[in-house]
């Protein structure tokens, strides 16, 4: 029983002594931490507000090497974050077409996005240099790349809504001198049924190295709606007869083949054609005149004359 005890009380000595033995070594680390230290880091330059008139090809470099001053606390807080400076090149000078940024102004930037209690002690680099082309804007129109093909008693109510329908494309001149329409990735959109939305992607192609797309896809989208066809008998009208003459057609009459969503067909009449055959048209000794169909509704797809001419005999009044 006695040597249980003292066992007992070994053990809880040990425990004591290892609490304590932690709490001193995390005190001894704590201490540590709040003392300053110097450190050397690596930052990535991100140039930032570079005018709207150059296009950054090539820069100095894109890494710098500072030493720095502060608590252990923020080093270790400095590890974990990603380490990278903004450059903001609305403070660039040039000098022969040269562009450059010197140490001076880049220090107080760097030190500006520094934490309050870290110090900027040394900048491993001097006056950072970037090389620019010239570049101009200009809009291009939008070309969809687009298969449609439609189920059978279907079509493309409308035209195709293409947004946006322009692009702006950013670059050298001799480069955007070259485009005169932009168009987009194909697609195929097989027997369509219903209206239709889609995103397609506006590849820039490769010979464009220095140009910049605004956009990088476009919205592309449709209405189809269910047809049928109608056939309207329209009358002939003959314009240029002689002075003193009259003139009668065979046939008079002449169908025209309609196709229109079924709730317009149902509205078509005649009335809404206009059919002429042009005397003054005829060559030589013709027996027989075109018709031309001059008006038509602008809300159906398509009207077709079944027959496209008409023989005549003129009569002297």
């Amino acid at each position: 029983m006695i040597k249980r005890i003292k066992n007992g009380l070994s053990k809880r000595k040990v425990k004591i002594f290892s609490l304590f033995l932690l709490c001193s070594g995390l005190a001894w680390f704590l201490s540590n931490l709040s003392e300053l230290y110097t450190h050397r880091a690596t930052f990535n330059m991100e140039y930032v507000n570079i005018p709207d008139s150059l296009l950054l090809t090539k820069t100095s470099q894109d890494k710098i090497d500072v030493k720095l001053r502060a608590s252990g606390f923020q080093f270790l807080w400095f590890n974990f974050l990603t380490k990278k400076i903004a450059v903001d090149l609305s403070a660039m000078e040039s000098l022969d077409s040269r562009y450059f940024v010197t140490r001076g102004i880049y220090k107080k930037q760097i030190e500006r996005q520094l934490a309050n209690s870290m110090s900027l002690l040394e900048i491993d680099s001097d006056t950072l240099f970037f090389d620019f082309f010239k570049v101009y804007t200009k809009e291009v129109p939008i070309k969809p790349v687009l298969q449609i093909s439609m189920a059978q008693n279907y079509l493309l109510d409308g035209k195709l809504n293409i947004d946006p329908n322009t692009i702006k494309v950013t670059g050298p001149k001799n480069e955007i001198d070259t485009l005169h329409v932009v168009r987009t990735e194909p697609m195929v959109l097989p027997d369509l049924t219903s209206d239709f939305s889609k995103r397609l992607v506006i590849p820039k192609p490769e010979s464009l190295k220095n140009t910049a797309f605004s956009l990088q896809n476009v919205n592309i989208s449709g209405k189809v709606s269910r047809f049928s066809e109608k056939i309207i008998d329209v009358p002939v009208e003959v314009i240029g007869i002689p002075e003193g003459t009259s003139i009668k057609t065979f046939p008079n009459v002449v169908s025209i083949l309609c196709k229109a969503k079924v709730t317009r067909l149902k509205k078509l009449n005649a009335t809404d054609f206009q059919l002429v055959a042009d005397y003054t048209a005829i060559e030589g000794s013709g027996k027989t005149m075109l018709l031309a169909l001059v008006r038509e509704p602008g809300d159906i797809h398509s009207a077709r004359l079944l027959e496209t001419q008409v023989e005549y005999i003129l009569k002297r009044e």
